[in-house]
């Protein structure tokens, strides 16, 4: 895989996306529906899907690709793919909180080694790039001109006064009962992958999550924070989060700061 190219690729096809998920966004209203697991999807989810996935089959014709919005992909298996969340944290956007984001990952062997994570509604946009380290950009976010990126890396945390993050839309009384157990100094809620990127810009130091997740949902993420210094390990075995797997479901996992010292589950 040329590195640079997948990160080019990805990028545009985030920004891309961003524009179309905006476009619906700003308008007065917009149509919800609700998929067979009874979570919403808008068209939105599906119009930013259609922008990435079309982009990155013309780009990577060779390598499979698991997306959210299209279950016949939901099946299929491959040690190397590419993975999607066209538009992660759908009640966030129903909602107007501004907490979403469209996820890009490139998974190698279990592991998202390259991702995107671009949040259009707060001008903020983390990917990897191609030697795996980990950029912020700044600036209009132009499909085909990058702005300015300053490398990101995960804060040294003080594990007398962590700062932790945990889901806006579905924290609850095991995932504060978790928290509790270490000692912090501050405790905020985020919606959508942006929770990894908090991580990873050293914003804050510990994100636990107890409930259920998909690979699609984690994968960009995963990778920004990885590239950032950071690490995601399965909650009950504090083993490296792996992907790839059969149904794609996630394990609890816990996304944390090199340094922080875990309590085991």
């Amino acid at each position: 895989m040329d590195f640079e190219h997948l990160t080019a690729v990805m990028r545009r096809l985030a920004i891309e996306a961003g524009d179309v998920i905006m476009k619906v966004y700003d308008r007065p209203d917009f149509e919800v529906k609700t998929k067979s697991d009874e979570s919403p999807v808008t068209e939105a989810d599906e119009a930013a899907d259609k922008v990435i996935s079309a982009g990155l089959r013309a780009a990577f014709p060779d390598v499979l690709l698991v997306t959210e919005e299209q279950a016949a992909t939901h099946t299929q298996q491959a040690d190397t793919f590419l993975i999607v969340d066209p538009l992660d944290g759908t009640k966030e956007f129903i909602n107007r909180r501004g907490d979403f984001t469209v996820n890009i990952a490139y998974v190698v062997d279990g592991v998202p080694i390259r991702g995107v994570v671009y949040a259009p509604a707060k001008g903020r946009m983390f990917y990897t790039q191609a030697d795996g380290t980990t950029v912020e950009e700044t600036g209009d976010m132009q499909m085909d001109i990058a702005g300015p990126i300053s490398p990101i890396r995960v804060a040294t945390p003080d594990n007398s006064a962590l700062r932790v993050v945990a889901s806006k839309s579905h924290r609850d009384a095991a995932t504060d009962d978790y928290i509790n157990k270490y000692q912090t100094s501050d405790s905020k809620s985020a919606g959508s992958s942006l929770k990894f990127c908090l991580v990873a810009t050293g914003e804050a130091d510990l994100y636990p999550r107890l409930g259920r997740t998909m690979e699609w949902d984690t994968a960009a993420g995963h990778a920004v924070l990885s590239g950032a210094g950071g690490k995601v390990v399965a909650f009950d075995t504090l083993e490296p989060l792996r992907y790839g797997k059969p149904d794609y479901a996630n394990s609890f996992f816990i996304a944390y700061a090199d340094g922080v010292e875990l309590v085991p589950a």
